[in-house]
């Protein structure tokens, strides 16, 4: 005859439930900006008051912890970024700072107290000596860790830069500005070569798209442009997304992005042709601040004024294909293309038309999310 288990050591057993992304973790203060580490499961986050936190994530319920935090920015952390080997962690500051941290322990190993004279609001990570940095009038700065100083400045925005990126080969770096314009430099030349044509509203954001030879620049305005690779003087297309500010995009495939808005939603966005897929996840009613891609692809990362950051499953975006001869067809909200984001619900939406070669047109979201070729 069976012995009576204790219930006791039936809850020590019992495994913890798995979810289809991590829960979302709450701060005390707006983040505004986060960084997915390249090759661990952890992510940086960094808010208004100058504080950096970095937390270990997890599927698992109540898999989140904190590993560390750390003060040193004496005004709002504006960007972070991990190194490639994912040993150090760069930051950014209203302060004028840049600061490098040890992954490992959460110890300050470098400053740079006065990097820019005003409040620097852009970074990127060019490779372990060389990084990026854009502050507040539109000078941009490209720093060589080596020689401890700066060896390129450059003044051709007239307002804050909002983004920088550079190509797979590491020369051509672009920023975009909120002066309405893309500049594009040769950091291998230590020179400028050209500014785009000013366009509508602040440019906030850019990816690289179309394996290389298209890059996509988000504004203000709620439009996406987009330009010709070594054709920046002029944009080759830009369609309408919603009416308003797309502050951040991130490239999930090389003809996919997904946009972060003031509206609080987070759409993908297919470029080339020029069309909304639908809701990948939301803060409704916050502005979102930035979006981030985990290093394997699979989840995205938000920060909002809610306080929270939040991760959405992207994963199903890499099967999506968007074809030309598609007719749009109207329809009352986004589509939904995660069980956590708002819209119609599996089954209804733009995966399942997908599956069926009869259903002309993909789904459009209402008026302001509708979208038009240039």
């Amino acid at each position: 005859m069976a012995l009576p288990t204790d219930d006791s050591e039936i809850e020590e057993t019992k495994e913890p439930r798995i979810r289809e992304t991590p829960e979302d973790i709450t701060f005390s203060a707006i983040v505004n900006t986060i960084a997915f580490h390249p090759a661990r499961d952890i992510i940086a986050a960094g808010d208004v008051d100058g504080d950096i936190y970095v937390f270990s994530y997890s599927c698992e319920e109540s898999g989140n912890q904190e590993l560390w935090s750390s003060g040193h920015h004496l005004k709002s952390c504006r960007k972070v970024a991990f190194t490639d080997n994912g040993e150090g962690l760069f930051t950014v500051s209203k302060d004028k700072s840049v600061h490098i941290l040890n992954v490992e322990r959460g110890k300050l190993t470098r400053r740079i107290p006065k990097a820019h004279s005003v409040a620097i609001n852009s970074l990127k990570l060019i490779d372990e000596n060389l990084f990026a940095t854009g502050d507040d009038d539109g000078l941009l700065k490209v720093w060589d860790l080596r020689k401890e100083t700066s060896f390129m400045e450059m003044k051709n925005h007239d307002d804050y830069i909002s983004d920088i990126t550079i190509d797979q080969n590491k020369k051509i770096l672009l920023t975009t500005s909120g002066d309405g314009t893309m500049c594009v430099f040769n950091i291998k030349r230590r020179r400028f070569d050209l500014q785009s044509e000013f366009q509508d509203g602040d440019l906030t954001s850019l990816a690289i798209m179309k394996g290389g030879g298209k890059v996509a620049c988000s504004s203000s305005e709620g439009m996406i442009y987009i330009f010709n690779w070594n054709g920046f003087g002029a944009t080759s297309d830009r369609f309408q997304v919603q009416r308003e500010s797309i502050d951040c995009v991130v490239p999930i495939t090389d003809n996919i992005l997904c946009t972060a808005s003031m509206d609080g939603v987070i759409r993908a966005v297919n470029i080339l042709p020029n069309r909304v897929i639908g809701s990948v996840g939301q803060h409704p009613g916050e502005s979102i601040e930035q979006i981030v891609k985990s290093r394997e692809g699979h989840f995205l990362a938000s920060c909002a004024h809610d306080e929270k950051v939040k991760f959405w499953d992207v994963s199903n975006l890499h099967t999506v294909i968007v074809d030309d001869y598609r007719k749009r067809k109207k329809s009352g909200k986004l589509e939904s293309l995660s069980k956590k984001a708002f819209g119609y619900g599996p089954g209804s939406g733009f995966f399942a038309d997908l599956a069926e070669e009869s259903v002309e047109g993909e789904e459009n979201s209402k008026s302001d999310d509708e979208t038009f070729d240039a």
